[in-house]
């Protein structure tokens, strides 16, 4: 026994369990009559092309164009692959049908397409049921040349015809609906568009007389302040003329007192940089702090330093963590710090 004749003895199931698996199929694919969620999209290009393009050869040239060996290597491999009729061009019943026109005679060969014509069958109601109708007249193709007496060939002829016919007519009126809809559409937004132009009009009206309102107002409220601050003006001026002096000698006095006044709670020393470290170098920075109220160094800046550069970021980082006794009143002083190697 010849290898595809083994492989067809190990999967062939008797022809009665076939057809039962076909007419189930058949059956199922029946009961099932919701298109697919893209049949709608589709409809209309796939009836155009399976009307319009000429019905495509069962077998193709390339696999017609396979000697006879390469045909039986193939179909075999197709079997245990499970591609018994797709895709095209590489399917054990093209393989079967090219064998079948070099080897009329091989019974391994008749016996193996008779096998695969339920399954075509069952494929071709599929297609047909999801509107691919390019794909269930290449399925047709393949029974036609396998057994063109084969009962099934009218009615899936006719089958094909009526939904192609069904599509197309159902593809009409989704046109229709569509322009229908449009304009409808168009109709919709143009009382949009002219709802919402004469509600801006009233909106800007609105606004329009807020403005004006909010203008009133600040006029309104600039006039009081203006008032008030001539009526200071004129009790400033009324005031005893000796007071201003004393004043200004009095706010040096404060800000002497205050900064001398100035006591440290805590003022952690800066940390030597790792490139001094390594350079040997000392210097000195010299700082200019503000201290709040609460004694803590509000801004600080370096005021001069010796090398430039050098020790800047460590002595900003260490006058920022001091702590002072609070305060009255905000106080700006200077401070230097140095460094030295191994401090």
């Amino acid at each position: 026994m010849s290898a595809i004749q083994t492989t067809h003895a190990r999967t062939r199931v008797t022809r009665k369990h076939l057809f039962v698996l076909a007419a189930l199929g058949v059956a199922l694919a029946a009961c099932n009559k919701e298109p697919a969620p893209d049949a709608a999209g589709t409809a209309a290009s796939a009836t155009a092309a399976a009307a319009t393009a000429a019905p495509p050869p069962a077998v193709s040239e390339a696999v017609a164009a396979m000697s006879a060996d390469q045909l039986r290597e193939s179909a075999s491999a197709a079997l245990r692959e499970q591609r018994l009729y797709a895709p095209a061009g590489n399917n054990a019943m093209e393989y079967y049908l090219a064998l079948r026109d070099k080897a009329p005679t091989d019974p391994a060969v008749a016996s193996a397409l008779t096998d695969l014509m339920p399954y075509a069958l069952i494929a071709t109601e599929q297609s047909i049921q999801r509107e691919d109708f390019v794909e269930a007249q290449r399925l047709y193709a393949l029974m036609e040349k396998t057994d063109y007496q084969a009962p099934a060939l009218p009615r899936l002829k006719k089958t094909i015809s009526d939904a192609q016919t069904a599509v197309a007519a159902r593809t009409q009126q989704e046109q229709l609906r569509t322009e229908e809809d449009a304009k409808k559409k168009a109709e919709l937004e143009k009382t949009r568009v002219a709802q919402q132009q004469a509600a801006q009009q009233q909106a800007a009206q609105q606004l329009a007389a807020q403005q004006a309102k909010d203008e009133a107002d600040k006029k309104a409220i600039a006039d009081r302040e203006a008032a008030a601050a001539r009526e200071q003006q004129q009790r400033a001026a009324a005031a005893p003329a000796q007071q201003a002096p004393a004043q200004a000698a009095a706010a040096p006095a404060r800000a002497t007192a205050s900064a001398s006044g100035l006591r440290a709670v805590s003022t952690p020393a800066p940390r030597y940089p790792a490139e001094a470290a390594r350079r040997q170098v000392s210097g000195e920075v010299q700082v200019e702090i503000t201290v709040g109220t609460d004694g803590s160094v509000t801004s600080a800046r370096v005021v001069d330093a010796n090398p430039p550069r050098l020790f800047d970021r460590e002595a900003l980082a260490a006058v920022k963590r001091w702590k002072f006794e609070p305060l009255d009143a905000p106080v700006t002083t200077r401070r230097t710090i140095n460094f030295k190697p191994g401090s």
